[in-house]
């Protein structure tokens, strides 16, 4: 992803990213390890029995919230290469980006009656905040670029059928 510019160009043409929802997975679990700085994916497991219709299994989060005053961008490669996302994700976080659902205050109210508490100290909170702003301007900027409709993945249907629009894989 680094070296490679055009690397999700490749990606996309190759199973099983190139169909189902692990493209869209991949893209999640980019945006879950850059909010909690986890710089050390080096893989995800699936359930093969279900081929690409199963769900990515996010294992080793262990360098997770380590440098909070350090947002490393690179994680957010995928992201920005492949600018795809899905709608309730995308939703999801303009909601924690708003200040009376701001991610931050709800991390701390989930955590507030554990017994370990704190697990996350302030400034860790506070990076989840600005990370999640900086995740929110690279899809902006997909946006821009490529156009809502390219960039964000309608998975909040009823029904796959009443879709016309969205039907096999996209090709750019």
């Amino acid at each position: 992803w680094e070296v490679d510019p055009d690397y999700c160009e490749e990606v996309k043409q190759t199973p099983p990213y190139d169909s189902g929802r692990r493209l869209l997975d991949v893209m999640d679990m980019t945006i879950f390890d850059f909010l909690m700085g986890n710089m050390d994916r080096h893989h995800y497991e699936t359930f093969e029995k279900f081929g690409n219709e199963t769900f990515i299994i996010h294992l080793d989060n262990g360098r997770g919230f380590g440098k909070h005053s350090y947002d490393e961008m690179s994680i957010l490669v995928p992201l920005t290469q492949c600018c795809r996302v899905r709608k309730s994700t995308h939703l999801r976080l303009q909601l924690l980006a708003k200040e009376e659902y701001k991610l931050s205050v709800l991390m701390a109210e989930s955590m507030e009656r554990d017994r370990l508490t704190p697990i996350l100290i302030q400034p860790h909170l506070d990076a989840m905040d600005r990370r999640l702003r900086l995740a929110l301007n690279v899809l902006s900027e997909c946006i821009e670029k490529e156009g809502y409709s390219y960039v964000v993945e309608d998975d909040l249907q009823e029904s796959p059928a009443t879709d016309h629009a969205h039907t096999g894989s996209r090709q750019r």
